[in-house]
């Protein structure tokens, strides 16, 4: 198997609330082969999907079991300067995410808080000085 990813898939309780939050709240742009059933997002190299979470469990083989506590996920942002974490976090507020954690120095050097999405999707927003994101937003790795 080659390393890499392709395609994270978030589960929506009410895909038409989290296709907002996404689109109207945050900016970003749906691929041109979204669906009513399902929202595609390009992410440089890999892409991003809305779809029901009910039926992707479905289509999984797993029950839902619908809680609101931690799944063991968090999805990253990287910015490319320390400011630009609280204004992340603040527009994700804005739009109608929940901040769990505001900005805050890290033990490993940077600074990062988090927000879930109105699904409780976990999200941090991070500033990691030794990583350089590209102008496709596309991360370098120091060992590169």
């Amino acid at each position: 198997m080659e390393q890499r990813l392709s395609l994270i898939t978030l589960g929506t309780r009410d895909l038409a609330r989290a296709r907002r939050f996404y689109e109207q709240g945050l900016g970003w742009r749906p691929a041109a082969i979204s669906q009513p059933s399902v929202a595609f997002y390009r992410l440089g190299g890999m892409a991003l999907a809305l779809y029901s979470r009910n039926v992707l469990a479905t289509d999984a083989g797993l029950a839902d079991r619908g809680g609101d506590g931690f799944g063991g996920l968090s999805l990253a942002y990287n910015v490319r300067e320390r400011r630009q974490v609280a204004q992340v976090l603040a527009e994700a507020g804005r739009a109608g995410g929940r901040i769990l954690k505001p900005g805050e120095d890290t033990a490993w050097g940077g600074h990062s808080g988090y927000f879930a999405d109105p699904d409780g999707h976990v999200w941090e927003v991070a500033w990691n000085p030794a990583w350089t994101i590209l102008p496709d937003g596309s991360i370098r790795l120091p060992d590169e």
